[in-house]
């Protein structure tokens, strides 16, 4: 059956204009003038009438079902894919990640697993190489074959994931020879770790301490670094959840310079701040619902990043959702915050919070729909098949209703962690329906698709200017 969503406004990352869409074989089919007659049979119409029709979103940085700290995160690939979809996101990126002395084939195999059968939506993965002897280089090509085309490394978290500027340089040059991406970790971790132990020794145990202990500079020093070394590999780079001004500013200067220097920030950075880590004024321990690396900043740092989005310094708004409930979790942390498991969640509320930047006037629809679809779309390699809306581009689309108001609620939301950090906030703008290619997967709140519906997506390698 074919399916024409007609009498919306087509937004893309460039162009916004008055079309339907029609949609045949999971792809876009054509873009239609508005009143177009065409045989109605064996069409459904989806009326889009007063919304926007915009490519699904793209989150290119999760966590689903990942071992840390003694736990799991509490998302697996089905409850964290439905919430995704909810929130009008269609595809993800989730970091398979490699063990120590273990082999990145063990990894990506281990990840297929947890994936397979349960996806509600279209997923890829990166893979987080966290030893990278000889060997691993050579399998690295052998990933990238498969369509897992990046490869994220770590300055944080000394004897789990953090890799020495040698590691992480001669895995560069390796990138660079078959074509991946290095997304990075940029914090000096060896450093932050004498903070946390100084913290602990001198009794400051509270949450608010995971930020005292994890300063900007510490992320500004190590996203010049890995700059840096990207420069003498000759490589691009993509820094993850940058989080503070000093970093972009990193960031900026290279780009300036005309080095392939890219970065995301989320929403979290955007909206929270340093004070919510300090809890309330009953029980300081509830700031563990804001633990998060790198970790909230002062409130001062939302313009900075806000600019850079405008401003192209920062191409993309991912979540880093890797959910840790407080029961049973975040509370293994209680007397020493170096135990909290790190993270927050984020897949469902991305597009919803990114709205309020378009009403506010902080980024135009066409940089919002950039932000959240096209630009992750192009550098990780699913563009032109995802990210925009095009003849032959897989049919992954929103009917953006702009104006729709919604509180932010555990008790709404889908998400399976048991709060949320934007509880009682009201947002405006959400999808009516999100359909994952062309398959109306939610349609005015209510879920309609199933486990298993996602596929794998092989992805190209990077190819950005």
């Amino acid at each position: 059956m074919k399916t024409r969503i007609k009498n919306g406004t087509v937004v893309t990352a460039s162009d916004t204009f008055t079309a339907d869409v029609l949609i045949e074989n999971s792809k876009i089919a054509a873009l239609i003038a508005p009143g177009h007659i065409m045989s109605s049979a064996d069409i459904r119409e989806i009326d889009a009438t007063g919304k926007y029709i915009i490519p699904g979103g793209i989150d290119a940085h999760t966590h689903l079902d990942m071992p840390f700290g003694g736990t799991n995160s509490i998302d697996d690939f089905e409850s964290g894919t439905v919430a995704a979809a909810h929130g009008g996101t269609t595809t993800i990126i989730d970091f398979a990640i490699q063990k120590k002395g273990g082999t990145l084939r063990e990894a990506l195999d281990t990840w297929h697993q947890k994936a397979e059968g349960k996806a509600a939506i279209d997923y890829g993965f990166h893979m987080i190489a966290t030893d990278v002897p000889p060997a691993q280089l050579d399998e690295m090509a052998d990933i990238v074959r498969e369509g897992v085309t990046s490869f994220k490394l770590f300055m944080a978290y000394p004897g789990v994931l953090l890799l020495d500027d040698q590691s992480i340089f001669r895995a560069m040059l390796r990138a660079g020879e078959i074509g991946a991406l290095i997304c990075m970790h940029a914090e000096t971790g060896l450093p932050i770790d004498v903070l946390v132990q100084r913290a602990i020794a001198a009794g400051h145990t509270a949450p608010i301490y995971h930020a005292l202990t994890r300063p900007e500079v510490a992320e500004a020093t190590g996203t010049e670094r890995a700059i840096a070394l990207a420069e003498m590999a000759k490589v691009p780079v993509y820094i993850v959840h940058l989080s503070a001004q000093r970093a972009l500013e990193r960031v900026m200067e290279a780009r300036d310079r005309g080095l392939p220097a890219y970065a995301e920030t989320c929403p979290q950075y955007l909206f929270l701040s340093e004070d919510d880590l300090r809890g309330t004024p009953d029980d300081e321990f509830e700031g563990a619902k804001y633990v998060c690396t790198p970790p909230l900043r002062p409130a001062h740092h939302h313009e900075h990043l806000w600019r850079g989005l405008r401003n192209y310094d920062l191409q993309v708004v991912s979540t880093d959702h890797c959910p840790f409930c407080m029961k049973g979790q975040k509370e293994l942390g209680r007397g020493d915050f170096s135990k909290i498991p790190n993270g927050m969640p984020g897949v469902e509320t991305r597009l919803h919070l990114l709205w309020e930047g378009v009403r506010e006037g902080k980024i135009s629809m066409n940089r919002f729909v950039e932000i959240t679809a096209t630009a992750p779309a192009k550098i990780f390699g699913l563009y032109p098949r995802k990210g925009t809306i095009a003849v032959g581009a897989d049919a992954d689309l929103l009917v953006w209703d702009g104006e729709k108001r919604h509180v932010l609620s555990e008790r709404t939301l889908h998400m399976r962690v048991d709060y949320s950090p934007f509880e009682g906030k009201e947002v405006v703008g959400a999808p009516t329906h999100v359909l994952s290619r062309g398959k109306v997967v939610v349609e005015n709140g209510q879920y309609l698709g199933k486990k298993g519906d996602g596929r794998f997506v092989r992805r190209g390698t990077f190819a950005l200017g």
